[in-house]
């Protein structure tokens, strides 16, 4: 179970105090997630998720996420909102962690998502870029380029104890990529974690996103490489351009990729499987004491990697041009 920290009935009960809630019929730790401590919340008014905050969720951050959230919801987007104490707070403190209540999404994550799966979340995410346009809020991503030399080194030299060779293939990609990274990019507020698990769907309809603790300010066509990566390799490792296709057609379906990210595409998609193989290689060489949860392997993204390397252009994930509709104008 991903809890890292324990909640007591007392601390419990002082801290739901707080709100207008009404009577706890049930309270219990959520296996899922590997960043913070989560708990199923029903009480008499409602169903709800408790989360406290660990790990690399810094508090000075917490505004944004609650604050996009509420945003985002304002403006349609199915996403959980951030319920208001009696003081009008959504951020509390409980158990010597901040903490937050969230509304409950209903539905299911997919673990083997099909095409029209990976269509609904395109355009999902392009509506999530669309939305967010006016939010006011602007926070860097604390794990973009900048970071991941730093990221690299804080494995303290122990990749190779994980695969032979991985050392080198890594510092190889760090250096590339600080070479020929992408700048000038269209950028707006981005969900940079949209994985299976951050996805809600009732049958065939996305019925919610969740878990905005990654959110910020950077390139949109960076989301969408992170979401290729999540959702369009199979087990086997190959990639599946049939769902690469349906994605982009999705996201496109609500905004059209300028010609600038589309080339970029390709580098992009290799950032972000570097991003992910090395927060999973820091977080596999360093499991918390008496954390009940298996961290996941950075040799997923090494082979990830090893495909993005490989790629001409964004053709090979399943890019086409945007077709224009043909109008006609009949004769006076």
């Amino acid at each position: 179970m991903a809890v890292y920290t324990e909640v007591s009935d007392e601390d419990l009960r002082g801290f739901l105090d707080m709100y207008d809630l009404g009577e706890v019929l049930s309270f219990k730790g959520i296996a899922e997630g590997v960043e913070n401590s989560n708990y199923f919340l029903q009480t008499a008014r409602d169903r709800f998720i408790l989360t406290l905050y660990e790990k690399r969720v810094r508090e000075a951050d917490l505004p944004f996420f609650l604050g996009l959230m509420e945003h985002l919801a304002e403006r349609g987007l199915e996403c959980p909102l951030p319920v208001r104490n009696r003081t009008g707070q959504a951020l509390g403190r409980l158990a010597g962690r901040p903490a937050v209540i969230v509304t409950f999404l209903e539905g299911l994550a997919v673990k083997r998502p099909g095409a029209g799966h990976c269509r609904a979340v395109g355009a999902e995410l392009a509506r999530l870029h669309e939305a967010g346009r006016d939010f006011p809020g602007r926070r860097p991503n604390a794990l973009s380029l900048g970071s991941w030399a730093g990221l690299f080194a804080s494995a303290d030299g122990q990749a190779d104890r994980v695969a032979p060779g991985l050392a080198a293939r890594t510092q190889a990609e760090l250096d590339e990529l600080a070479a020929i990274w992408p700048r000038g990019l269209p950028e707006g507020v981005i969900h940079a974690d949209l994985f299976t698990d951050n996805v809600f769907f009732i049958g065939d309809r996305l019925s919610g996103v969740i878990d905005f603790y990654f959110a910020c300010t950077d390139a949109l066509a960076y989301d969408l490489a992170i979401c290729l990566n999540a959702w369009c390799f199979e087990p086997d490792g190959s990639f599946n351009a049939t769902k690469g296709r349906a994605m982009i057609a999705g996201y496109q379906s609500v905004r059209p990729l300028e010609p600038e990210e589309v080339a970029a595409l390709p580098t992009l998609a290799r950032g972000a499987a570097l991003r992910f193989m090395l927060t999973r290689l820091v977080d596999w060489l360093n499991v918390p004491p008496g954390a009940l949860v298996r961290p996941k392997d950075p040799l997923e993204y090494d082979r990830k990697l090893g495909f993005h390397r490989k790629v001409a252009g964004a053709t090979e994930y399943g890019w086409e041009p945007v077709r224009e509709t043909a109008t006609s104008t009949a004769s006076a």
